[in-house]
């Protein structure tokens, strides 16, 4: 590889856009979704495609639905997300995904409070 060509790709990885927020994996099976963040969308997507395509769970919590309905009922879902900011540190990315994480989790503890006392 050229050493121009090598730092072209050091300087488009380091112009990237960087999107982090709030996504499920959910088991197509029974319907169910585990919700999650990331300071890194694409390389969530990227490691649950990899878990499918060989077979391995990537999370202790699902290794039941896992097994019960094959890594291939598994898909990944952006739920929101957001864009770090040309001058936000890492830090401050990184707390606004925690926060925006607090928000979500807010969010399904209402939806099933409801859905609960609904019935």
């Amino acid at each position: 590889m050229e050493t121009r060509s090598k730092k072209e790709l050091k300087d488009n990885y380091k112009n990237r856009t960087v999107v982090g927020g709030i996504y499920g994996i959910k088991c197509n099976g029974n319907d169910r979704i585990w919700i999650k963040s990331t300071k890194d969308m694409a390389g969530q997507k990227n490691r649950l495609g990899f878990a499918v395509a060989i077979d391995s769970c990537p999370e202790p919590a699902m290794l039941r639905e896992w097994k019960q309905y094959g890594g291939k009922s598994f898909s990944f879902v952006v739920l929101e997300e957001i864009e770090k900011g040309e001058t936000q540190t890492e830090r401050e990315f990184s707390d606004d995904v925690a926060i925006l994480f607090e928000i979500w989790k807010d969010k399904e503890k209402l939806k099933n409070e409801h859905t609960i006392t609904s019935h």
